[in-house]
């Protein structure tokens, strides 16, 4: 039976840098990071891949700030169910053209993904989530007043912050399992999912904040028993004092030993931290392996040649207590 990975693809598998953000250069990141993936699907692998989706959410915010005098606005859980469908269409196009060329006999969908997050999620309380674009202090003012939590950015400007819950649970999980087990590779849960919270009635009702893409990959690697939660990214390793004279690549660790590099602070929050705990929880919930590395080196990295590995470790127990 084939293995199966969760793969979390990041920013960078999309928009390359500040200078390739049209949709032409977006498709044509997406499809070199599919090569990749198309190498590990050849070598017998199912995935379902993931994606973050935080620039394409803003472009859609900013349009719709533009137009906000002629069109109506676009509330941000249907701004991610517009980015879910846009990355997926790409990565099926993408995919399609890979197998193609290589005789695979394959087929990738993109199934619109909706994940429940609880009402009383402490997130609600403190949004810190920035998305959309800077803005002057007047217009922070202006937009405060009709409603939106704004916080001053690092000096920068003024930005909208959203709450960032904790996600509890995928909604179409049942339709993610039945597409793979049809031998479908699957894109879902894009941007973290669509957050969505149960009313009093049990019925859905979207709300506006950000999952975390990583921890929503996360959970869905849980759900399905994957074999491996692989999170691509910008480097092919993770690092002890990244960018430091004193940088050390991590080849293996422990998800203990990764709780304590956490602790330490070795890793950027909004960057590699929620990486890293979300391969910690990934193994904590009785995943077998968690993988960080970037696309070119993906195939190579579940071959044991490169990335990090995090696998479950074991507390050293106390020493024995001494009897008189």
């Amino acid at each position: 039976m084939a293995k199966t990975a969760v793969i979390a693809i990041g920013g960078n598998s999309l928009i390359t840098d500040k200078d390739h953000k049209t949709v032409p250069d977006q498709y044509a990141a997406t499809a070199e990071t599919c090569k990749h993936i198309a190498d590990m699907i050849q070598e017998g692998w199912n995935v379902v891949i993931t994606s973050g989706n935080g620039p394409q959410v803003g472009f859609i915010l900013r349009r719709s700030e533009l137009s906000e005098h002629e069109l109506h606005p676009v509330p941000l859980d249907y701004c991610g169910a517009d980015t879910q469908g846009a990355i997926g269409y790409m990565i099926q196009r993408a995919l399609y053209n890979e197998f193609h060329k290589r005789g695979i006999n394959r087929q990738a969908a993109s199934l619109v993904t909706q994940v429940r997050v609880a009402k009383d999620d402490p997130a609600f309380e403190s949004p810190n989530k920035p998305i959309g674009s800077f803005m002057e202090e007047k217009e922070a003012k202006k937009r405060a007043e009709e409603g939106w939590q704004i916080k001053e950015d690092s000096g920068r400007g003024w930005r909208r912050v959203v709450p960032s819950p904790i996600p509890i649970e995928i909604v179409e999980l049942p339709a993610i399992k039945a597409l793979l087990n049809d031998n479908i590779i699957v894109y879902a849960v894009g941007g973290g999912g669509i957050p969505v919270v149960a009313n009093d009635s049990g019925a859905l009702e979207g709300i506006a904040a950000v999952i975390d893409k990583d921890r929503a990959s996360s959970l869905l690697a849980t759900d399905l028993d994957a074999d491996v939660l692989l999170i691509s990214t910008a480097v092919e390793k993770v690092y002890l004092n990244y960018g430091k004279e004193d940088q050390q690549a991590i080849d293996k660790m422990t998800h203990i030993q990764a709780q304590h590099y956490i602790e330490e602070g070795h890793f950027a929050p909004g960057s590699m931290l929620p990486k890293i705990e979300a391969c910690v929880q990934f193994i904590k919930n009785g995943g077998e392996m968690a993988i960080i590395t970037d696309p070119p080196n993906i195939t190579k990295a579940l071959r044991g040649e490169t990335g990090t590995k995090i696998v479950a470790g074991f507390a050293v127990p106390p020493p024995p207590e001494r009897r008189p």
